[in-house]
C-alpha cells in the first residue's frame, strides 16, 4: 500500500474514533448505558491507537508491543483489585500519567527534532513557532496535572499528605510566578535565538517549575474537596494532550484532549455548585481552608440511638422511605443488603425512593454506580430539588454512611464550613434513621447537629451488619 493511501486510511481511524469517542461521552450521561459508553470510548481509543501507528509507518514495533503488554498487565490488575472506594485515588494516578506522558513527548519531541550537534537556527525556525510555543504549554500542563495528581491520591490517602490544606505564606505571588516564567521560556522559543543546549536547559526549567507549581496548587485544598480537584485535574491532562497533539501534529490527539478537556470542566462546574464553591478559587488554589473555629467536631449533647429492631418497627410502619446513601455505604460494600430490605418494604406496600447529592461519596457518581451494582431501577434516584420535595412528606429518610451532605449547618450556619452547600434536607422527614459507626464528623470536620434532632435516632454500627440487622428483623415481623 502506497504511503499516501497508508495515511488516508489513518485518517479514516481517526475520524471514527472521533466519532465513538463523541458517542461513548453520550453513553456516560446516563445510569444504564454508562457501560456501554465506556465500552464504546475504549474501542474508539483502540482504533486510535491503531491509525497512529498506521501514520507513523517504519517503527520499532518491539517497544510498541512491549509498553503494550506492560500498560495491559497494570491496567487489568488496578482495575481488578482496586474497590469501589477507592477509585477517585485511582482516577487521580490515572491523570497524574496522563500529564506526565505529555511532558515526555514534548520533551523527547524537542530532543528528536532539534537537538542535533551542528544546529545554528532558531527553534521556531525549524519546528515553527507554535509548535514551539505549545512545547513549553505542553510541559507546563503536564507537569501541573502529573505533580497536582500525585499529590490529590496522597491527600485522599490521607498517609505521605495529610488531608488538611497547607497554606503557604505568599503563595498566590509563588504561584503566578511559577506560572509566568513557563510562558516567557515559551515565547522565547517562538521568538528567541538560542543555543541547543539553552533550549533544552530551559525545557528542563519549566520541567522542575510545572512540577512545583502542580503542588503548590493543590497542597491549599483540603481532603473534602479532592473529588473537586480531581476533576479539574482531568481536565488539565485533556488540555496536556491537546497540546501535545499540536506538538507532534496529531490530529486525533487534539480531539480526544479537546474532549476531555471539554468535559472536565463541565464536570468541575457542576461539582462546585454542587459544593458552592468558586471555580476561580479551584483553578487557583488556596480553598478548603476555613476560619479557626468554623471547623472541628463539637460536643454532642443528647443523641437518642437505638438497634436494627426499633429501625426495622419504624420502616415497618412507613409508607414513603428515602435512602440516602454516602461513603459509608460504599465502605461497607452494603448495596446489596440496601436492595434486600428495600424489596420487603416495598413487598408491605412502602414506596422506596433514593436521595441521591451530587458529591455523595468521593466522586461523582459513586452512589449511582453502586446503587446500579444492585440492580436498583434507575428510576427510583432523585435528584438534589427532588429528594427535598419528596422529604417533606416522607416517613422515613435512612441515611446510610451520608454525613456533610445532610448537614443543616449548610443553611443555618454562615459560618460553617460548607455555608451555602446544597444538602439533603433529610431532617424534614418525619422520622430519620442515621447509621453511621460513630459521632465524628465527616470530610468537612465539623459537627452535625441533626445527631441531637428529636427525631433522629442514630444506629452506630457498620452500615451491612446494621443493614442486615433490619433486614432480619423485618423478615420476622
Amino acid at each position: 500500500m502506497s504511503e499516501q493511501a497508508l495515511q488516508t486510511l489513518a485518517q479514516i481511524f481517526y475520524l471514527v474514533s472521533a466519532a465513538l469517542f463523541i458517542l461513548g461521552l453520550k453513553g456516560m450521561t446516563k445510569v444504564k448505558s454508562a457501560r456501554e459508553g465506556n465500552a464504546i470510548a475504549a474501542v474508539g481509543m483502540l482504533l486510535a491507537v491503531i491509525g497512529t501507528l498506521i501514520e507513523a509507518g517504519r517503527i520499532d514495533y518491539r517497544w510498541i508491543i512491549g509498553g503494550l503488554i506492560i500498560g495491559t498487565i497494570i491496567g487489568w490488575i488496578g482495575a481488578a483489585r482496586v474497590p469501589m472506594t477507592m477509585m477517585p485515588e485511582m482516577v487521580a494516578i490515572f491523570n497524574g500519567f496522563g500529564g506526565g506522558a505529555s511532558v515526555l513527548v514534548a520533551v523527547s519531541t524537542l530532543y528528536l527534532l532539534y537537538l542535533e550537534p551542528g544546529r545554528t537556527e532558531r527553534l521556531a525556525d525549524v519546528i515553527g513557532g507554535s509548535s514551539a510555543l505549545t512545547i513549553a504549554l505542553s510541559i507546563l500542563i503536564g507537569g501541573v496535572t502529573f505533580s497536582g495528581s500525585l499529590i490529590a491520591y496522597f491527600k485522599l490517602q490521607g498517609k505521605v499528605v495529610k488531608s488538611e490544606p497547607v497554606l503557604i505564606p505568599g503563595r498566590h505571588v509563588i504561584n503566578a510566578l511559577l506560572f509566568l516564567i513557563p510562558l516567557a521560556v515559551g515565547v522565547w522559543f517562538a521568538f528567541g535565538q538560542l543555543e541547543p543546549g539553552m533550549y533544552a536547559l530551559l525545557a528542563w526549567v519549566v520541567v522542575v517549575l510545572s512540577l512545583i507549581l502542580g503542588v503548590m496548587l493543590v497542597i491549599p485544598i483540603g481532603g473534602a474537596d479532592m473529588p473537586v480537584v480531581i476533576s479539574l485535574l482531568n481536565s488539565y491532562s485533556g488540555l496536556a494532550a491537546a497540546a501535545t497533539g499540536f506538538v507532534i501534529n496529531n490530529a486525533m490527539l487534539i480531539v480526544a484532549g479537546a474532549l476531555v478537556g471539554a468535559s472536565g470542566l463541565i464536570l468541575t462546574k457542576v461539582m462546585t455548585e454542587a459544593m458552592n464553591r468558586s471555580l476561580s478559587n479551584v483553578i487557583f488554589g488556596g480553598f478548603g481552608a476555613v476560619a479557626e473555629g468554623a471547623a472541628g467536631g463539637g460536643e454532642y449533647g443528647p443523641v437518642k440511638s437505638g438497634g436494627p429492631e426499633e429501625a426495622a418497627m419504624l420502616l415497618d410502619a412507613a409508607e414513603t422511605v428515602i435512602v440516602i446513601p454516602g461513603y459509608g455505604l460504599a465502605v461497607a460494600q452494603a448495596q446489596h443488603t440496601v436492595r434486600e430490605m428495600a424489596d420487603l418494604l416495598e413487598a408491605r406496600g412502602a414506596k422506596v425512593l433514593y436521595a441521591i447529592h451530587p458529591v455523595a461519596g468521593r466522586m461523582p457518581g459513586h452512589m449511582n454506580v453502586l446503587l446500579a451494582e444492585a440492580d436498583i431501577d434507575y428510576e427510583k434516584l432523585l435528584e438534589l430539588d427532588d429528594s427535598n420535595r419528596e422529604l417533606r412528606t416522607a416517613d422515613v429518610a435512612l441515611i446510610i454512611g451520608a454525613n456533610d451532605v445532610v448537614n443543616p449547618a449548610a443553611e443555618k450556619d454562615p459560618a460553617s464550613a460548607i455555608a451555602g452547600m446544597p444538602v439533603i434536607q433529610a431532617w424534614n422527614a418525619r422520622s430519620v434513621i442515621m447509621i453511621k459507626r460513630s459521632l465524628s464528623a465527616g470530610f468537612a470536620g465539623i459537627k452535625n447537629e441533626m445527631f441531637e434532632y428529636p427525631n433522629t435516632m442514630m444506629l452506630f454500627l457498620d452500615a451491612k451488619k446494621a443493614l442486615q440487622g433490619i433486614v432480619g428483623e423485618l423478615k420476622q415481623m
